[in-house]
């Protein structure tokens, strides 16, 4: 293409909206899932269940829909659902069956039982708090290669 030189992220964003709207949100849907992969292995390191259910869950999705383009760490399938009650934990409750026979414990049916409810064992906080420099990093580097590879010249970031 050409050999531009860009220096600053302002720079960036204007020449970023020169290019076709296609090769953008190419450029930045691979960006953005790198940045989630960044996190995407302290997510799973981070999980306490052992089943490894819901650490098979751990997953990267973008979506790119008017313009704007999204990438999102999820956990959780129909297998593993739960994930929401061991980051944040639960509060005392009583399990109660949908009917007669739903609920049995040691082979005796019950009518309900009282959950104790579950401490918060926070997985994915975490792992955002230590890796966000590593994913802003990742995104860096991601958008240069992608450039680099379109013909431009993006010098690496300055580090202070």
């Amino acid at each position: 293409m050409s050999d531009e030189y860009i220096s600053g992220g302002r720079q960036l964003d204007d020449f970023l909206k020169t290019l076709s709207t296609k090769v953008e949100k190419n450029i930045m849907r691979s960006a953005l899932r790198q940045g989630a992969n960044a996190f995407k292995d302290a997510v799973k390191a981070n999980i306490p269940v052992d089943s490894g259910a819901l650490r098979r869950s751990v997953r990267v999705a973008t979506k790119a829909k008017g313009g704007r383009v999204t990438a999102s760490l999820r956990v959780g399938n129909k297998r593993a659902w739960y994930g929401h009650m061991v980051e944040f934990g639960t509060s005392a409750h009583q399990i109660l069956p949908k009917n007669a026979k739903a609920l049995a414990i040691a082979g005796v049916a019950v009518r309900s039982v009282d959950h104790p409810g579950a401490t918060p064992r926070p997985f994915m906080r975490p792992a955002f708090d230590s890796k966000g420099a590593a994913a802003v990093q990742a995104v860096a580097t991601q958008i240069r290669a992608r450039l680099t590879a379109e013909g431009i010249n993006v010098p690496a970031p300055e580090v202070d």
